[in-house]
């Protein structure tokens, strides 16, 4: 058994989720991936059902029937482990634009820094963005900026998604009134733990672009997390920590 578990939120990553899960599986931690798939019809779920044959302790699926959102994705993954006794439960991304071998950092700085989360984070030390056009880091940069701004969280990187939760902060967060689904829901999990006074920490990593597969990016989720902070941080106004 082990104490940590690291979910992946999969929509047609058939490319990247058997490599994704040895890389996982290949550090010196023993670490449990949950995979929470969208009804891929590319069988990426399928894959992961093959793959627990090798890994029948280790590896997990939880299928959803539609495809409703990341944050949403999230959130069935968080109940998921919450009702076994994982001690910490990480946010990873399939497609390899956060590196297997930095999970071990984001761990340490919970386990032994005593941080309540650890966020894996791109702007901390500079700018650590590998392949993406000016146009999008310049993007999601400023964006980073705007909500540090807004929400007065000393974040640098405020959208990152590769992240490690101690389990009382889930424990602590009511996940049922989340209301973001795409990248405004990692800025909302944040915000909420901000308010909540728990410790966060940045340790510093390198994210490079996928190169295998297709990107979830859509201009609604950017507009999701530009005008939802907004309403955020006026509805925690009115809401006791």
């Amino acid at each position: 058994m082990s104490d940590t578990i690291v979910i992946i939120p999969t929509f047609n990553e058939i490319e990247n989720i058997e490599a994704i899960i040895r890389a996982v599986f290949s550090q010196e931690k023993v670490f449990h991936v949950l995979v929470v798939d969208d009804s891929s019809p590319d069988l990426t779920a399928e894959k992961v059902k093959e793959l627990q044959v090798e890994f029948p302790e280790r590896l997990h699926l939880l299928q959803r029937q539609e495809k409703t959102g990341l944050g949403t994705a999230y959130i069935a993954g968080f109940k998921w482990c919450l009702e076994r006794d994982y001690a910490y439960v990480f946010e990873m991304d399939a497609d390899f634009s956060h590196n297997p071998n930095d999970l071990i950092r984001l761990y340490n700085a919970c386990h032994i820094q005593h941080a309540d989360l650890a966020v894996g984070s791109r702007y901390v030390k500079g700018v650590n963005v590998v392949n993406w056009p000016m146009s999008r880091i310049l993007l999601s940069y400023f964006a980073s900026k705007y909500v540090r701004l807004i929400t007065r969280m000393k974040i640098h990187d405020t959208t990152a998604g590769f992240v490690c939760y101690k389990r009382q902060v889930l424990e602590t967060i009511d996940l049922n009134s989340i209301k973001f689904v795409g990248y405004a829901f990692q800025i909302e999990m944040k915000f909420k733990a901000y308010l909540k006074d728990f410790q966060i920490i940045e340790i510093p990593v390198i994210f490079t672009d996928r190169s295998k597969g297709k990107s979830k990016m859509s201009g609604g989720i950017i507009s999701e997390a530009i005008l939802g902070v907004i309403s955020m941080k006026i509805n925690s106004f009115f809401r006791k920590k």
